[in-house]
């Protein structure tokens, strides 16, 4: 199930070239009974080996823009420290009602966010460069709670805050949510949140969904994708987010 579980993820991925967290966390909760914290953990470090796979074609195009990427972790960097530590502080005090609400909710706003973005915002003709680490702040927060955002709004911040072409927007932001998984990955397995044993039965179906994902994204009209799974990865929130919230209604 683990195997199956991470190749459909990372083919999903590979496709819309987003939804790693977002659809990594809710799924070990739902179907594998994971705690919140540990599917965070174990998403994080998951995502990070998947993007880490993905990442060396985008670098040999030259679609990383390296000053815009410096930019982002100037402020994505402290926001993951900060989100991973409010995550494992409310663990600690043993809240998982409360957690899975809070953890489901934010993934179903973020799915609701990119099925709903304004298309007809249009792009800056100048750059505000020194506004990204501001941005990147809340939303490296974001990922360090819920595994989820570096995606979905790392990739609308560039789109609607740069000038940089979507081949390079796509690759900056790939390695922008690569960062900060392995920083994120890595505290949740300082502090014994990340399951091993399961990241390494996900990555051996994870790895081949990846590369036939990549290959199927030039396929599917991308547009489809993006708001089929933006419906599935909101489904998969508000499912996660009742499954805490039901013991407090159905006593």
């Amino acid at each position: 199930m683990e195997t199956i579980l991470g190749f459909f993820i990372a083919m999903v991925v590979g496709l819309t070239g987003a939804g790693g967290g977002p659809l990594t966390v809710p799924l070990l909760v739902l179907i594998l009974g994971r705690s919140a914290s540990e599917s965070v953990g174990t998403s994080l470090a998951f995502v990070f080996v998947i993007k880490l796979c993905a990442s060396p074609l985008y670098i040999l195009r030259k679609s990383v823009d390296w000053r815009m990427l410096g930019l982002m972790l100037a402020g994505g960097l402290p926001g993951v420290l900060l989100g991973s530590w409010i995550l494992l502080h409310l663990s600690k005090k043993q809240i998982e009602p409360i957690l899975l609400p809070l953890v489901g909710t934010t993934i179903a706003a973020l799915a609701l966010m990119r099925l709903f973005r304004i298309k007809s915002m249009p792009r800056p003709k100048q750059e505000r460069r020194w506004l990204i680490p501001f941005a990147t702040l809340p939303i490296g927060a974001e990922v360090g709670f819920s595994s989820a955002g570096a995606g979905a709004l790392g990739g609308l911040l560039l789109m609607y805050q740069t000038i940089l072409p979507a081949s390079t927007i796509v690759g900056t932001d790939l390695l922008f949510g690569m960062a900060l998984s392995f920083i994120g990955s890595g505290i949740h397995i300082i502090f014994g949140q990340v399951d091993h044993a399961l990241v390494f039965k996900m990555l051996l179906g994870g790895i081949p969904g990846a590369i036939l994902g990549s290959w199927l994204g030039t396929k599917v009209p991308s547009q489809t994708l993006q708001v089929a799974m933006s419906v599935v990865f909101g489904y998969l929130g508000l499912h996660m987010s009742w499954k805490g919230l039901a013991p407090l209604f159905l006593r």
